[in-house]
């Protein structure tokens, strides 16, 4: 019913109308048990037992919603009930964001992608932190929540940038929101750019986050664009830092991954989502998992719209799995199919 009728209908109208359409939708259906339910029967997991318990976190499925879909953390109380294990709500910065200007989303339906370019849009830790302490825990289902800084001239700046993170934390864990936490260092659509992918600045960040007394897992979002020796400088710090472990990975910025370069503008203006990303992230995976061990959590995200997409990325070492654009693409039953595949192979 999604490829054939409601998807050709949705990808008629701007990509953000209908995500906002979307969304309020969703957080409808999770404000009571009767739609909860009714959206189980038809897209939740009743297999076989695939739950995974992950730095201390029991997650159902190792299946979970990345940040940048729900990212004012609205509807944590729907998507348990399409199978996933949890979800990554943000990425929450310290101010409201209005993130950059229209259009900040576009379809590249040939090359089975999104150009993002919201710039860290989101209401602020304090509004995002207010609603989640009000939702109705789910078990076995993990809310992580994404932590940027604010996408304005204020945090641009490297100092006033770690302040911003450690605030963000500090309200999160003051509140006790929040399953685990990600240091969201690769956005590339912040004002002032990728401030904390060299090794440098990234010492200085969790020089100040391993300050902040923590007990729930802490992960970096990496970058996907650098070459192998610069990306292993940063798995260095982190390991140096002992924390628990990397999210591989966030946008492509090469146009040239596209299938079909001609649907992205000729000049650079956001981040590509879905396929482009696939082949880099899973590469990623795979040399940070043989160079590295067990040392680190490694959460594969990045072009997963197949059943074979996510086996490529356990295989090469996922523990867990992340996605959005496949679900824009497949629709909510893509989880179910996930579920099942992993399942049937015992991965």
């Amino acid at each position: 019913m999604y490829s054939k009728i409601l998807k050709p209908i949705l990808f008629r109208f701007d990509p953000e109308r209908v995500h906002n359409w979307m969304t309020s939708l969703g957080e409808w259906l999770g404000s009571n048990s009767l739609t909860r339910s009714a959206v189980s029967a038809i897209y939740n997991y009743r297999g076989p037992d695939i739950s995974r318990t992950v730095d201390g976190n029991t997650y159902r499925t190792p299946f979970i919603l990345s940040a940048g879909f729900d990212y004012n953390a609205r509807l944590t109380q729907i998507l348990p009930a399409i199978g996933l294990g949890g979800a990554e709500v943000g990425s929450v910065t310290a101010r409201l964001c209005e993130g950059n200007p229209p259009p900040r989303l576009r379809r590249l339906p040939h090359s089975r992608s999104i150009l993002v370019s919201k710039g860290l849009r989101n209401e602020g830790v304090e509004v995002i932190v207010a609603r989640l302490e009000k939702r109705t825990r789910t078990p076995d289902f993990v809310v992580g929540i994404s932590l940027a800084r604010t996408n304005d001239t204020q945090a641009a700046e490297v100092e006033a940038g770690i302040e911003d993170y450690c605030a963000s934390l500090k309200h999160c864990l003051a509140h006790k929101v929040g399953d685990y936490y990600t240091l969201n260092i690769s956005c590339p659509n912040a004002f002032g750019g990728e401030t904390f992918t060299t090794s440098v600045l990234l010492k200085k960040l969790l020089e100040a986050v391993k300050k902040i007394p923590c007990a729930k897992p802490i992960y970096v979002k990496m970058p996907i664009n650098l070459l192998w020796a610069d990306f292993n400088n940063l798995l260095q710090v982190i390991a140096d830092y002992n924390l628990a472990g990397v999210i591989i990975g966030n946008l492509n910025k090469d146009y040239s991954a596209l299938d079909f370069r001609d649907e992205a503008p000729a000049q650079y203006v956001g981040g590509l989502s879905g396929k482009p990303c696939r082949d880099l992230s899973t590469s990623l995976i795979r040399q940070t998992r043989e160079h590295y061990g067990k040392k680190f959590t490694i959460i594969g995200c990045g072009g997963v719209m197949s059943p074979a997409d996510a086996q490529a990325k356990f295989s090469a070492g996922a523990d867990l799995i992340q996605l959005i654009t496949g679900l824009i693409y497949e629709g909510p039953g893509l989880v179910k199919k996930l579920c099942y595949d992993l399942s049937r192979k015992k991965i």
